[in-house]
């Protein structure tokens, strides 16, 4: 670049801007990875772990190594190429800058995500903070245009001595200071302290070492702020889980309890075989009545009110599968102990099938394949190879029409936090429940009805208007979400049911709880398989079948319980050196036991091989052969589509259930709301009726610098804030496209419809505001151009962000993703280097930069059109509308173009987040 005159000089400052901005934004990323690591530094720190300096300083002194490399790189690539200052020392000390510029960042994210705790809320206040320097950093609004009640402001902004420091360093050079210009009163003047001054920068060279200074000092108050922030304040949000009237009685009465035991309270659902096994289990309590786990299963039962019947009728569906293989990709890590093999086997001959009525345990050690097993029957593993037969009541299975007749329970209880317990069974239900079932015909009223059947059946009938929440923070307990889990797939009308560690996690009260559901739902007629780690006694017992699998996935045993375990006990009795239980042990922890690799070692056997030998075996295979056989009379299974809702009704599902999340989610849309307002009130304040004093290009920068800030930053704060919310939802997104309720598309359309509203309320309000204050020509047309680039700007920041997540495993890589792009908004916007300033082979990404039509938009509709005369130094007197044209290269005929563009930078990153929704999948099993 030249050093010929003040025009050059402005490019070079737009250069340093960059630099202080990037390296500024570079500490962006400090503020998710610190909100993430708050949660463990507040358990250690009440559990009197460690001071809180001790967690601040390690994080302060392991980030200079990084910092240091980013500014060396930074500087070494941009400084000559650039054409900086060609002296040594000045390499150097811009080097110096950059570093202590990225330690105060940092210094600052750090601190402001210690004093808001929460992720939504400290990228809302990161923004906040970031706007303030930002704009009152003396390049946007010069030192003298601030008002008297901003001032102080000014110096309390980190950029100012950045800003000043960087500026000094570079103008002061020989090849500035030993150039002349004419001033306004003809006197000559050194070109570098011209441009300082024209700049409104401090002329003095001690302003490098008086920035340097400064920048270290912000460094060192925000991490004692940071500090203070991890001594004096606590989590947002403390643990809590909603607790029931009804629970809370049973907890006052348990002697009420025990009567309840005494008189057999397990509530029935009709059937005989269901009252027979209802009796069974009823017996099983009776006899354990002194263990508390027995007593609390029939807790909250009541014989003078029935259990009353499911309203939907099903069909009860079997399941068998034979020979059932399943193997990964060899890891690459195996392959360098030596191993040949380019398949890991996970899977062997898996053989056994799952019936209407009965309950069936699937158990084996760590890593003995019990999750692959159920993932690989339920069609939910997304990678490797399965071979081997699997049919549904002896057809043939096909995954597309099995997931309209099943139901899986993860283990992980992932739901929409911001609706209700009804209203999260009632949008399963309206989205799963087809229109039709034989002849009856499904109208909303009977879904409602089956839903209140549903919330009975897994007793969350009292809970049904207590928000999900989010797991360990706020609504349901653990517990609470197990149960609501089953009764979500259990809307759908399932004939077939998988559960995943139903009891995981859980104590044994609340495991005994949602025994008791599973039991309720079996006993409907239901084909219900659960994957268990060692069960207590009772619940264990509670099982009808067994499915035990050992280390390589092979089957050592597939039979019947028996009462108290016996039949189960008397094969692995009748193995040649297997020790016999003792009195009142646990047989499910007996049986792992004498199954263990280590009691093969002993007994010099394969208990896999000792099965396929024994007559449990043949047993096995006589069944499978016949409920490989369809029943005379039946047919296969078959849906005239893929999913039980049109897309309409889909798009409406979800529409309804985003409408509740948005409106429940004040941490998002107040927070997003208040900033704006806050935002627009700022902006109103500091350029307080700027539309009226265009006496030269200075203060015509100044206000499109205004224009320019506002919409970034609101544009950025919108980006940051739909990440978490966008991330907690794709989560759940993963689990119900999964179980077959919706296509993606309906669903990501409905979350980008949602935000239209809500970007539209904060666009009119910030439009008034800003334009009203800022005292810009009321006019009709420019003022709805005003809000329409406005608008749309805000709009398509908000899809941005909703893309950068669908592109990213996690909102913290996202917002490392999309902060990324915001220098490169800021480089190309045509703000600080004007369009026909940049280098030709770069004019392409200018066109590419969603900024820079928002900027362009922004000039050309309110100063396109105005023949005012303005000063503008170095060159004679010229229209407004001239040095729009040709400082900046914009056209007002241009707006047929730009306006469109706008909108389709809208609609490009939102069709962008429904594709990258629809074909990328983080989440593997």
């Amino acid at each position: 670049m030249h050093t010929r005159n003040l025009d050059d000089g402005f490019v070079y400052i737009g250069a340093l801007l960059f630099s202080l901005i990037v390296n500024m934004f570079n500490g962006f990323a400090e503020l998710s990875l610190t909100i993430t690591r708050l949660p463990v530094f507040y358990k250690h720190r009440d559990l009197r772990f460690y001071p809180a300096w001790i967690f601040t300083l390690p994080n302060v002194i392991l980030r200079i190594p990084f910092s240091i490399i980013e500014s060396v790189v930074w500087v070494v690539v941009t400084y000559y190429t650039i054409g900086f200052a060609p002296e040594a020392d000045r390499f150097f000390k811009q080097m110096l800058l950059v570093f202590l510029i990225q330690q105060m960042a940092g210094g600052l994210f750090r601190a402001t995500a210690g004093l808001c705790r929460s992720m939504i809320i400290a990228q809302t206040g990161g923004a906040l903070v970031l706007l303030i320097f930002f704009v009152l950093g003396g390049f946007l609004l010069p030192k003298a245009f601030i008002p008297k009640w901003w001032i102080w402001g000014y110096w309390i902004s980190p950029l100012t001595y950045g800003y000043n420091a960087l500026a000094v360093n570079e103008f002061y050079s020989p090849r500035w200071m030993n150039k002349f210009v004419i001033d306004n009163n003809g006197v000559p003047k050194r070109l570098g302290r011209a441009m300082l001054e024209g700049a409104n920068i401090f002329a003095d060279k001690n302003w490098f070492w008086i920035g340097a200074a400064g920048l270290l000092g912000f460094a060192i108050f925000f991490n004692v702020l940071f500090t203070l922030s991890l001594v004096y304040l606590n989590p947002l949000s403390k643990p809590q889980a909603v607790i029931s009237e009804e629970t809370a009685k049973e907890v006052e009465a348990n002697e009420d309890a025990r009567q309840a035991v005494r008189n057999g309270s397990t509530k029935s659902n009709g059937g005989n075989y269901k009252e027979m096994r209802e009796m069974r289990l009823s017996a099983r309590l009776s006899n354990s009545s002194s263990n508390g786990v027995s007593r609390l299963m029939s807790i909250g039962s009541n014989e003078a009110a029935p259990r009353r019947g499911m309203v939907l009728p099903f069909t009860p569906l079997s399941m068998s599968f034979d020979d059932v293989n399943y193997y990964v990709d060899m890891p690459a890590e195996m392959k360098h102990q030596g191993v040949t093999d380019d398949r890991l086997q996970l899977l062997r001959d898996v053989t056994g099938s799952f019936r209407p009525g009965v309950l069936t345990a699937l158990m084996g050690v760590s890593g003995a394949g019990k999750t692959t097993l159920m993932d690989v029957l339920a069609g939910r593993k997304t990678g490797g190879y399965i071979e081997g037969d699997m049919r549904i009541s002896g057809y043939p299975k096909n995954q597309a029409t099995f997931a309209r007749i099943s139901g899986y329970c993860e283990q992980n209880d992932i739901h929409s936090p911001q609706v209700t317990v009804r209203e999260s069974l009632i949008y399963s239900a309206f989205l799963r429940l087809p229109e039709k079932i034989g002849d009856q015909e499904i109208t909303d009223d009977i879904k409602i009805q089956f839903v209140d059947e549903v919330m009975e059946l897994v007793e969350l009938d009292n809970l049904k208007d207590a928000l999900v929440g989010l797991p360990g923070i706020t609504g349901l307990s653990t517990e609470q979400r197990k149960r609501l889990t089953i009764a979500v797939e259990l809307v759908a009308n399932p004939s077939i049911i998988f559960m995943d560690e139903p009891t995981s996690g859980l104590d044994a009260r609340a495991a005994a709880i949602v025994m008791r559901t599973v039991r309720n739902t079996v006993d409907t007629g239901r084909t219900v398989v659960c994957t268990i780690h060692q069960p207590s006694i009772d619940i264990f017992e509670a099982f009808d079948e067994l499915l035990l699998l050992k280390r390589g996935g092979q089957v050592i045993y597939s039979g019947q319980l028996g009462r108290n375990s016996q039949k189960m006990i008397e094969y692995f009795e009748a193995i040649p050196g297997v020790p016999k239980i003792k009195d009142k042990y646990n047989p499910a922890t007996w049986m792992l036991e004498v199954s263990s690799v280590a009691a093969e070692v002993r007994l010099n056997m394969d208990f896999a091989e000792y099965y396929k030998t024994s007559d449990l075996y043949k047993q096995n295979k006589v069944l499978m052969s016949q409920l490989s056989q369809p029943e005379p009379g039946t047919s296969d299974l078959h849906f005239p589509t893929k999913y039980s809702q049109s897309t309409i009704g889909q798009f409406r599902a979800c529409l309804w259930k985003q409408r509740l999340t948005y409106w429940r989610s004040p941490d998002y849309n107040l927070v997003r709301f208040s900033f704006t307002l806050f935002t627009a009130l700022l902006l109103g304040t500091i350029f307080w009726r700027i539309g009226t004093k265009m006496g030269n290009a200075n203060s015509l920068r100044m206000v499109i610098g205004a224009m320019y800030t506002a919409v970034m930053f609101i544009g950025i704060n919108n980006c940051a804030t739909v990440q978490p919310i966008v991330s907690i939802e794709r989560t759940v997104f993963y689990r119900e496209r999964a179980a077959g309720m919706y296509s993606a598309m309906p669903y990501a359309i409905a979350q980008v419809v949602m935000e239209i509203p809500y970007v539209f309320i904060q666009a009119s309000y910030y439009t008034l505001i800003v334009y009203a204050m800022m005292s810009f020509q009321w006019t009709a047309a420019k003022f709805f151009w005003f809000f329409f680039v406005s608008y749309f700007s805000f709009l398509y920041f908000t899809y941005y962000g909703m893309m950068t997540v669908s592109i990213s495993p996690n909102h913290e890589v996202a917002a490392i993703f999309a902060a990324a792009f915001y220098s490169l908004f800021n480089l190309f916007s045509g703000f600080f280097i004007p369009r026909p300033r940049i280098p030709k082979w770069w004019i392409w990404y200018y066109w590419l930069c969603p900024l820079a039509w928002t900027v362009y938009g922004l000039i050309v509709t309110q100063y396109g059109d105005l023949e005012e005369i303005i000063s503008v130094p170095g060159q004679s007197n010229q229209t407004i509308s001239y040095y729009v044209t040709h400082h900046f290269g914009y056209h007002r005929k241009f707006m047929a173009v730009v306006a469109p563009v706008l909108v389709l930078f809208a609609v490009f990153f939102a069709f962008m987040y429904a594709i990258c929704i629809k074909k990328l999948n983080f989440q593997h099993r």
